[in-house]
């Protein structure tokens, strides 16, 4: 393989051409290279890189690093299925960041690739590295007789995109008198300006019907022992493609000790009139008898009551929003009754769930209930958030120990979004990384031997078992990604504790715990943050900080950050 060409529109991009002309190695043909934009890249650059692979070849492009604008608008890199920028050949157009758990990595369907990036008069940002090679071409092959009461398969390189010009086909056979089902566990096949009914481009095409798009919870089912499942791609925009497992099961009895949704998934029995749409149809919380703790929507949806009167349309009726003002001479509790003012705090429990009694002044000893906070003697007592808050409320002194957490060194007034954030501002901050692949997530400390995570970092896919506490490293005490500080402390992990419930399509119980290799020793630069009660009350309007080195806005994709950053929201 070699570097065949160089095309600049910009004096800046003659740096390069220059570096590739005078490196012999370049001159001829190799296995393995790699192609940098400038970091941070110019602004109005429009250069191309043109790849050629030996004949019986094609090129795989990988991008170590990728770091742009996030408006495609504005800065973009775009890969070309030849040799040319036609708009017909077109691969994929890429702005905005990727981290280490969502490889971009690329195949031509023939020996040329093009490599373009444009950026426009505004912000710079760090740009990429991509590493490109090449790989056989019947390499790329695909499809197959599958056997067996179960495996898996994916789409032609996956997790890497497909790539352009494909069609596979496989072919499932089970034992005869069962049936087959194929759960889709990734399915992402999108292409601009293609509707999803018509899934005219790319396709998944199952029992005569074709599938294309973003599915979250794609599930198929045949009536007999066999079924074909046939993949196509056309000569532009491709996607990271599907990764399926299939299984053969008891037509009388799809879903054993489960709960058989309509589009053919299942779900764990207790997940049914949970109030959560878990099959991802709605079919799990269909003919519910509503519990004491549920609230029975007028479509006969049984939702929890403290989804009540909180604004949000969740029966999808708006019947849990409709009874909720209360007269002017009363209140409302938290199970949404309505009760009068003149019963809060008289030391009984008149809304029925203890709420009333939950967020007195004058604090006294109550009974216990889900709203009140309970001392380490068991008592309660039915002052709101009385931990920490220099005033000793219970007998035994519980709510004012271990208030040593939380504690800032450094204190800045000023309101920021987004801003750089001083080296040990927030002594709680985690960078987590995949051994070999950089910074992927963020944690809290909560003890000088446990961290706290997002259960969704922990998931396995095909590439990485994020799962494994052998694949993290935990860096405690930084500032700056890939600057190691005097108070930087690197440590492995020991294990990994994801919440049970974790829900990976609703995200709900997203939270797991990760217990360091060794304690380490805490400082003014490394410091738990505290965990409050489960009775705590954040009210509606308080300001909380987002701190990490990820994305600065809601909603937004997220942008690279080498810096610790923090912003009030």
């Amino acid at each position: 393989m070699r570097f065949s060409e160089w095309f600049q529109e910009i004096p800046l991009c003659h740096q390069l051409k220059t570096l590739y002309s005078n490196t012999p190695q370049l001159a001829r043909y190799y296995v393995r290279s790699t192609v940098n934009a400038f970091s941070p890249y110019p602004t109005d650059t429009h250069c191309l890189w043109r790849l050629r692979a030996d004949p019986g070849y094609v090129l795989k492009l990988n991008f170590i690093t990728f770091s742009l604008e996030d408006d495609c608008s504005k800065d973009f890199a775009r890969v070309y299925d030849s040799l040319g920028p036609l708009e017909t050949r077109v691969l994929t157009e890429k702005c905005g960041t990727f981290s280490p758990s969502q490889p971009l990595v690329l195949i031509s369907s023939g020996n040329v690739m093009l490599l373009a990036l444009v950026t426009d008069d505004n912000r710079n940002f760090p740009g990429f590295k991509a590493e490109y090679s090449q790989i056989p071409k019947d390499s790329n092959a695909c499809g197959g007789q599958l056997t067996g009461s179960n495996g898996t398969f994916t789409s032609p390189n996956y997790p890497a995109f497909y790539s352009a010009s494909m069609d596979c086909t496989w072919k499932i056979q089970v034992a005869a008198g069962l049936s087959v089902k194929v759960t889709f566990t990734k399915f992402l096949m999108s292409e601009p300006g293609v509707k999803l009914k018509s899934c005219t481009k790319d396709y998944v095409e199952i029992n005569t019907h074709r599938y294309c798009g973003d599915e979250k919870m794609l599930v198929v089912s045949s009536q007999t022992n066999e079924m074909t499942i046939r993949f196509h791609s056309d000569a532009t925009y491709v996607d990271r493609g599907f990764a399926a497992r299939y299984e053969a099961f008891e037509p009388s009895n799809p879903c054993p000790s489960q709960f058989h949704c309509a589009n053919d998934r299942c779900v764990s029995e207790k997940l049914r009139c949970d109030g959560w749409n878990d099959c991802g149809d709605s079919s799990d919380e269909l003919a519910c008898t509503c519990k004491t703790d549920q609230f029975a929507c007028k479509n006969s949806l049984c939702k929890p009551k403290f989804w009540v009167c909180d604004g949000v349309n969740d029966c999808g009726d708006n019947s849990d929003e409709e009874p909720c003002a209360c007269k002017s001479d009363q209140a409302k509790c938290r199970n949404g009754k309505c009760i009068s003012k003149k019963m809060f705090c008289d030391r009984r429990d008149d809304c029925g769930d203890g709420s009333d009694e939950s967020e007195c002044d004058n604090t006294v000893v109550i009974d216990c209930t889900e709203f009140s906070y309970k001392c380490k003697n068991n008592q309660c007592i039915n002052k709101k958030n009385p931990e920490c808050d220099g005033v000793e409320d219970c007998a035994d002194r519980s709510d004012e120990a271990a208030c040593n957490c939380g504690t800032r060194p450094y204190k800045h007034s000023r309101i920021v979004g987004g801003q750089n954030a001083e080296e040990g501002e927030w002594p709680w901050q985690v960078s987590l990384h995949v051994k070999g692949s950089g910074h992927t997530c963020g944690a809290s400390v909560i003890s000088n031997r446990w961290l706290v995570t997002a259960a969704h970092c922990v998931q396995d896919d095909l590439k990485v078992k994020y799962s494994q506490a052998s694949v993290w490293e935990a860096y405690m005490g930084l500032h700056a990604q890939g600057q190691l500080g005097k108070s930087t402390v690197k440590s492995n992990i020991k294990r990994i504790i994801p919440h049970p419930n974790y829900n990976t399509y609703t995200f709900d119980n997203d939270i797991a715990l990760m217990e360091l290799e060794s304690p380490v020793t805490l400082s003014s630069v490394i410091w738990p943050i505290c965990l409050p009660e489960s009775t705590f009350v954040f009210p509606a309007g308080k300001s909380v900080w987002i701190t990490g080195w990820g994305a600065t806005k809601e909603g937004g994709k997220r942008l690279a950050r080498n810096s610790f950053t923090h912003s009030k929201a």
